[in-house]
Parts: C-alpha cells; structure tokens; sequence
C-alpha cells in the first residue's frame, strides 16, 4: 500500500480544501476511484459544493455516499460510513484513520501547516508506520 502526505505551506482552512480539489481532479483524469472520508457531514457537503465550483471548465463526476446514482460515480464522498465497492485510493480527510484503510491500494492525507493539523498527521504517520508502511511526503506550495 502506498501512503502520500501532501505538507501544505499554508494554514488557511480553504487551502486544504482547494488543494482536495486539486489532486481529486488529477486522481479522476487518471481514471481513479477514489472514496473521501470527511469528519463529518458538514464537510462531505462542504468538499461536494467545492468540486462543482472551485474551476470554471472542471467536470468531476462525484456524489456524497448514499446520494445520487447507482453505481455511483468514480468520486465518492463519506463521512461515517465505510465505502461500498471502493478500493483504489483513500483519501483521509479525517483526524482519525478510518478502520477500514487496508482495503485501498492507497492513501492520500492532505497537512494543513496548522499546528493542530500537524499533530494530527504526525500521529498518523507514526500510525502508519507501526503497521508497516513507509509514507512518503510531498511540498506543495499553493497557487495565488
């Protein structure tokens, strides 16, 4: 399993959620199924309003878990429930790490540069490794 930490430089709570965005975008150019696990409801809706506006000429076929189409479409945003018939790539948007993460062949965890945020991910990363897993890190720098 490959695990992926994407460090951001800023703090401000939208950088977080616009850099989603971002990598859910490259993961369905990709031909990626990806379930997003949020913390709670108001984010999963927070995250699904967000991908239809952050980019004028962006299409990601998306909907929050138990909405929407059957099947559903190849981005699927949850909050308190595991994922049905996903397990490609995980993206844990959570503060904690969701039971059923095995399942997927990978993990993407996005760090706000927070204080809060970055303890909560070097818990994670630590997590991570005790069961065996070598996360990898990643710089990203937000765009103006």
């Amino acid at each position: 399993m490959r695990i992926d930490f994407y460090l951001l430089n800023e703090a401000a709570p939208e950088a977080l959620w616009l850099t989603a965005c971002r990598l859910l975008e490259k993961a369905y150019l990709k031909k990626h199924q990806v379930f997003v696990y949020c913390a709670h409801q108001q984010d999963a809706e927070h995250l699904d309003e967000l991908l239809w506006t952050f980019k004028p000429d962006s299409f990601i076929p998306h909907h929050i878990q138990g909405e929407g189409p059957e099947p559903p479409p190849p981005i699927q945003i949850g909050y308190s429930q595991e994922p049905r018939g996903f397990n490609d790539i995980l993206f844990n948007l959570s503060p904690t790490i969701p039971t059923f993460m095995t399942r997927f062949k990978r993990i993407i965890e996005i760090v706000s540069a927070d204080e809060a945020a970055k303890t909560i991910s070097r818990d994670h990363f630590r997590e991570y490794r005790k069961k065996g897993f070598e996360p990898q890190t990643h710089n990203i720098t937000q765009k103006a």
